[in-house]
């Protein structure tokens, strides 16, 4: 079995949880493998060798200097404060190095640093969603999309924020070892492993903003807790004491989103989640969640996600027990992991 070297860059100012989320699910897909040669050797580099504070005032020390490091299978760019004004020896570092890596990783805002070495010229990236302007202003040879969490061009990997490059390293270990041994680490560290690439990077809730108004922010919360009740403008404006028209208006000035398509957002992400987590057909989830049958949804999946639910379904589904279902009132089982030995926390 071919034994992947990851090699993790560091720097101060970097942001520790882009640097322990896809650490921790390399490590614990080599502890899955196990034997003499784990799937995945881990090593962090900084330019000197000198440990980095982190964005968050923690401190890394890393395993060797940049210049002492293996030439790696996957080099990872973390991101954080530390991309802003990087230094221009990484930089360099990075141009001169990273071409040698069989694949290139970036996580968050370390698309920027990736960028910056002339490493995602002609290719489409993501990165953080409050720096995707930035990125496409600063790099316009760079075909930023700032809506998936990540997206993968080639040997070439970027992630949106943060716990996205969880997400990536997931996928990463998925089709380097297999989809049950990406399974069971996410499992362990009680994370989703089917957040597909083509994701939204917000949820509804998050991309909208919470409405000031207390009728509004109430109506947001009813949509989120009913996607199958009555959500037409009118009924939702009865509901928060405006007319229709006003109620529209103020809506989409306070939340950033028209009504319409936030109830779309709500609808998709609790079929999704039942598509995955359930074995209800898709007829009987499409009516759960407010669709007037099941073409509606399909629709609606097709233009939000890109996969028709059946496709979803087959793609990012988990084992299932039998009543795991919306009318069984069951809590929605993952399956029992088969034991891992040295990935506890």
């Amino acid at each position: 079995m071919e034994q992947r070297t990851v090699l993790v860059v560091l720097f101060d100012g970097v942001q520790s949880l882009d640097v322990t989320g896809p650490v921790e699910v390399f490590a614990g897909a080599a502890a899955c493998r196990g034997g003499d040669e784990p799937a995945y050797r881990i090593r962090t580099a900084s330019l000197d060798g000198a440990p980095v504070r982190t964005s968050s005032g923690l401190t890394l020390v890393p395993d060797c200097s940049l210049a002492e490091a293996p030439v790696p299978h996957t080099l990872l760019a973390p991101g954080g404060l530390g991309t802003r004004e990087a230094d221009p020896r990484l930089i360099a570092w990075l141009r001169e190095n990273a071409p040698r890596a069989q694949r290139l990783v970036s996580v968050c805002t370390g698309a920027i640093l990736l960028a910056e070495a002339g490493l995602l010229d002609g290719r489409r990236a993501t990165t953080h969603w409050a720096f995707c302007d930035k990125l496409a202003r600063d790099h316009p040879a760079v075909e930023v999309d700032p809506d998936p969490i990540f997206v993968r061009d080639g040997h070439v990997a970027t992630s949106a924020g943060v716990t996205a490059g969880i997400d990536l390293a997931l996928a990463l270990v998925e089709e380097d070892l297999s989809r049950d041994e990406a399974l069971t680490v996410a499992r362990f560290l009680v994370v989703f492993l089917r957040r597909p690439a083509n994701q939204a990077q917000f949820s509804a809730q998050l991309a909208a903003q919470t409405a000031r108004r207390e009728p509004l922010r109430e109506v947001q919360q009813w949509i989120t807790e009913h996607p199958d009740d009555d959500l037409c403008v009118e009924s939702l404006a009865a509901r928060a004491r405006l007319s229709p028209r006003h109620f529209a208006r103020a809506f989409q000035t306070e939340t950033g989103m028209t009504p319409g398509r936030y109830v779309e957002r709500v609808r998709v992400e609790h079929a999704r989640r039942l598509l995955e987590d359930t074995s209800d057909g898709v007829e009987q989830i499409s009516r759960a969640c407010g669709y007037g049958t099941p073409e509606a949804m399909r629709r609606a999946f097709v233009k939000i996600l890109g996969a028709a639910p059946a496709e979803y379904r087959r793609r990012f589904q988990g084992p299932i027990t039998p009543r795991a279902s919306i009318t069984s009132h069951a809590p929605l089982a993952s399956g029992a992991p088969r034991p891992v030995p040295a990935l506890h926390g």
